[in-house]
């Protein structure tokens, strides 16, 4: 993908995204259908071969970008019917595991802005400027030279094994791809913020964001 949207998959990206701030959302192993997936790739191809006939330059990025967010939308839309594979985010031991270890990354390898702990999926913004070193407990591996996608290794790996022991099960916890945007700029920031608190109200779970204890945002964003 262009334009900030990056789809980490299990080989590394061709491009890496600068550091800055990301919108990140990662979710539960086998909770959208391959079929799902595969259609909404194919529609998706479709209408990018359309946009790269009909369009160059700044007209082309921002068409690119406006059909990111619409498939975006469609994908975390799935996530939200919560009704293939499985839910253990709704577990409150679950989630207090995944929301102990993101904040004990924060001010390590981000500054912490928002997240929100769904069912089955997360959404995290993090600020990544000031945090690009390179991994020093990740020497041999691939991601260790890849900041942003070394973190989420590690947040992902450590949040699957203490999940696991809680469930008293093996294998996959989280699905092996992300789902990564940088932003573009304070409006885009505000936008972004006021989805990720909007999730479980969108998806019926609470009437007010405030109700939704799997949610938060930095003191220093302000009142929302």
């Amino acid at each position: 993908m262009t334009d900030g949207f990056i789809f980490y998959r299990r080989s590394l990206p061709h491009i890496q995204p600068e550091n800055g701030c990301f919108f990140i959302t990662f979710r539960l192993t086998n909770t959208i259908s391959q079929a799902i997936l595969i259609e909404m790739l194919e529609e998706r191809r479709k209408e990018e071969r359309i946009i790269q006939q009909g369009f160059t330059g700044e007209a082309y990025q921002n068409e690119i970008y406006g059909l990111n967010k619409k498939y975006f939308g469609r994908y975390d839309a799935w996530l939200d019917r919560c009704d293939h594979g499985s839910a253990w985010l709704k577990d409150e031991h679950i989630a207090k595991v995944v929301m102990e270890q993101i904040q004990r990354l924060n001010n390590i390898r981000y500054n912490l802005l928002a997240y929100c702990i769904m069912p089955n999926h997360v959404h995290l913004l993090i600020d990544a400027a000031n945090f690009s070193q390179i991994s020093t407990s990740n020497l041999d591996g691939m991601t260790r030279t890849y900041p942003l996608t070394d973190t989420l290794r590690l947040l992902k790996g450590r949040t699957a094994r203490y999940c696991n022991q809680i469930l008293g099960r093996s294998g996959a916890f989280w699905h092996h791809e992300s789902y990564d945007h940088k932003v573009r700029d304070a409006q885009e920031l505000e936008r972004i913020i006021r989805y990720i608190l909007a999730n479980p109200v969108k998806a019926g779970l609470v009437q007010d964001w405030k109700a939704w204890k799997y949610s938060y945002v930095a003191l220093e964003l302000g009142e929302w």
